[in-house]
């Protein structure tokens, strides 16, 4: 299974970017897609996650600003991210974690927070 991530782009500070991770199989398969970030110079770090049963998790920097959400039918997991601020600013990564614990990451987004 290959992991895809597309949506990034250049945003001005408030906006809004939904990020999309296009799985090349089904998505069934994994009890836990996420996204994660890493910025220049700083360590990945988890944004949110999605379990199979539908219960997210979301960094306390995000709370409030971000929604993942999933759609089976076609495979993707999703970001919306709202009020884009600078610091939100890095390369976005599609994570999943099949049931028996393999492990899949795309190849990252780029975003860019920016005026």
């Amino acid at each position: 299974v290959q992991l895809q991530a597309f949506g990034g782009g250049l945003v001005q500070p408030g906006g809004s970017l939904r990020l999309s991770c296009a799985a090349s199989g089904s998505i069934f398969r994994f009890s836990v897609m996420a996204w994660y970030r890493q910025a220049q110079g700083k360590q990945r770090e988890l944004v949110a996650s999605l379990t199979s049963g539908g219960l997210p998790n979301y960094v306390d920097s995000v709370k409030g600003r971000v929604t993942i959400s999933r759609d089976n039918a076609k495979n993707t997991v999703y970001l919306q991210v709202n009020s884009l601020k600078p610091e939100d600013t890095a390369v976005y990564y599609c994570y999943a974690r099949e049931v028996g614990d393999r492990i899949y990451w795309g190849q990252g987004t780029l975003v860019t927070v920016s005026s």
